[in-house]
C-alpha cells in the first residue's frame, strides 16, 4: 500500500503536495446536504449524497508515526500493510479480493498524524464495502508469517524510496526540523525497527491508538441517508469501543541546521524553510495564500517565473506548506546542476525578501486570491479526494467547514497581514536547510 499519497492522482509528487493544501479547505456545493452521525461506540459516519453510479468511501484513524515509540519508528505503516493480511473470517486473497472481483478499488495511506483505508465502487455494493473495512479495523490477526513477509517488502520500499532523492529529501528535512519529536522521522521507519517489530507491539499501538471516537468513515454516493445508516450499523454497530487518552505532545523549538550531505547523485537537491503554523492556527489562511504565490501549484507562481523561466536553471522549483493539529513546516525544493546552487539560492533569497519588505499591492493580492480560489474549485472535481479531505476535516474541527466560510477567510487576508508571515516565517533565524550533493 502507498506510504504517502495524500489523494489518488496520476500526476507528479508536486502537484500531489500542492493539491493536498487546497484540499485542506475544500467542499463541494452539496456539501451542505452532509450529515454526520456517531454510533453508539463512538464512530462517526460522514455522509454526503451524490448523484453517481460510482461511490467513494475511506476511514479515516487518528494515529499516525507520530505516535509510535521509541524503537518502534515505522509501526504505524507496517499496520496499514498489515491491515490487508488475514482476519478472523478471511485470507489475504479474499480481502484483496472482495471489491476488486466487482471492479472495485481499494488502497491505504500513513501520514504522521493519521491512517487511511480508502475504496471506491459501484453503488451497489456499499455493504460490502463496509464489511469489509469492519472486518480489517476490528478483526485482522496479523499473522507472524505474513509479517515476515510484509517486513521484507517494506524494506524493499525503504530502497526505492531512497532512489528518489527528490522525495528522500523532503522526509529528511522534516527529521531535521522536527529532530526530538514524533514528526521527527520517517513515516517508513528504520530497519532495525522494523525488522523488531512484534505482533505484541502491532496490538499495543492499535489498544493505545485506535480510538473509535477518533475514526471517521466518510461515504460519498447515490444513496438515502436511511439506507447508509441502516448499513453502517449493521456492519459497525456491534463493534466494541476502544478510547485512549490522547496526551499532547510539547514542540521544543530548535536552532536553525545547516547540513550537506554527499550522495551518489548527479543533480543537487536542496531544501529549504522552517517551522510554520498549525491547522487551528488563524495565520494559516495567509500562509497558504502566500506559499501560492510563491510557489504553489502551476508554473505562474513567483519562484518558477523569476528563477525557472527567467533563468533557465533550477529543472524543479516550489514551495510546500505542511499542516499539522500543534505545528506546520514551510519549505522551499529545488534541484539543479550543483554549480548552480549558490546562484539559486541567492535568487530565492532575493525573492524572500522582497515579499520581507514590500507589501504587495491591491491588483497583485487579489489576483492570487482569485486563483488560489479557483483552483480550490477545480479540486473539486475528485471526489475521493473531496470525502479524505472532509473525514479529515471531522477529525481536526469536528464539523465540515463550508466552502464560503473558505472564501470569507481567504478575502480577509490583506497585504499587512501577508508581509507579517513572511517576516515571520522567512527570517534568517526560522530557516534550516538541507542538501543533497553529488559526491565529488
Amino acid at each position: 500500500m502507498a506510504k504517502w499519497s495524500p489523494f489518488i492522482f496520476t500526476v507528479n509528487y508536486s502537484i500531489i503536495t500542492h493539491l493536498d493544501l487546497i484540499l485542506t479547505f475544500v467542499n463541494q456545493n452539496f456539501i451542505m446536504d452532509h450529515k454526520v452521525f456517531q454510533l453508539e461506540n463512538g464512530l462517526r459516519i460522514l455522509f454526503q449524497p451524490h448523484p453517481s453510479t460510482i461511490s467513494h468511501v475511506c476511514l479515516i484513524v487518528d494515529a499516525g508515526s507520530r505516535h509510535e515509540e521509541i524503537g518502534k519508528f515505522g509501526t504505524a505503516h507496517f499496520i496499514e500493510h498489515l491491515l490487508f493480511k488475514r482476519t478472523e473470517r478471511r485470507s489475504t486473497n479474499q480481502i484483496l479480493n472482495r471489491l476488486e472481483s466487482v471492479g472495485g478499488d481499494l488502497n491505504a495511506y500513513t501520514t504522521k498524524e493519521y491512517t487511511c483505508v480508502h475504496a471506491s465502487f459501484l453503488n451497489p455494493y456499499l455493504s460490502r464495502a463496509l464489511d469489509l473495512f469492519e472486518d480489517i479495523l476490528f478483526h485482522s490477526i496479523f499473522p507472524e508469517d505474513e509479517m515476515d513477509k510484509e517486513k521484507e517488502v517494506i524494506l524493499d520500499e525503504m530502497a526505492s524510496y531512497l532512489d528518489s532523492p527528490e522525495e528522500s529529501i523532503m522526509d529528511d528535512f522534516e527529521d531535521l526540523v522536527f529532530q526530538g519529536s514524533g514528526l521527527g522521522h520517517n513515516i517508513l521507519g528504520l530497519e532495525e525497527d522494523l525488522k523488531s517489530i512484534s505482533q505484541k507491539d502491532i496490538k499495543r499501538f492499535i489498544e493505545q491508538h485506535y480510538d473509535t471516537s477518533k475514526i471517521v468513515i466518510a461515504i460519498s454516493g447515490n444513496y438515502t441517508e436511511k439506507k447508509v445508516l441502516s448499513i453502517a450499523n449493521k456492519c459497525f454497530g456491534d463493534s466494541n469501543a476502544f478510547h485512549w487518552a490522547h496526551v499532547a505532545e510539547e514542540l521544543i523549538k530548535r536552532p536553525i541546521s545547516l547540513v550537506e550531505r554527499e550522495k551518489p547523485i548527479n543533480q543537487a537537491h536542496v531544501v529549504l524553510g522552517g517551522p510554520a503554523y498549525g491547522i487551528h492556527d488563524p495565520r494559516k489562511t495567509g500562509l497558504l495564500l502566500l506559499n501560492n504565490l510563491l510557489g504553489g501549484y502551476g508554473m505562474s507562481n513567483i519562484l518558477n517565473l523569476n528563477i525557472r523561466e527567467k533563468y533557465g536553471i533550477a529543472y524543479t522549483i516550489e514551495s510546500n506548506y505542511s499542516l499539522y493539529s500543534d505545528t506546520g513546516l514551510f519549505s522551499i525544493y529545488f534541484g539543479t546542476d550543483d554549480e548552480k546552487v549558490d546562484k539559486t539560492l541567492k535568487l530565492v533569497g532575493k525573492e524572500l525578501k522582497k515579499l520581507m519588505e514590500q507589501e504587495l499591492s491591491a491588483q497583485v493580492l487579489e489576483r492570487c486570491k482569485n486563483k488560489f480560489k479557483g483552483q480550490i474549485a477545480l479540486a473539486e472535481e475528485n471526489r475521493m479526494s473531496l470525502i479524505i479531505a472532509e473525514a479529515k476535516n471531522i477529525l481536526d474541527y469536528d464539523r465540515v467547514v463550508g466552502l464560503q466560510e473558505v472564501f470569507d477567510k481567504i478575502d480577509q487576508v490583506n497585504s499587512k497581514e501577508i508581509r507579517e508571515i513572511a517576516n515571520d516565517v522567512f527570517c534568517k533565524e526560522n530557516l534550516s536547510s538541507l542538501s543533497f550533493l553529488p559526491e565529488d
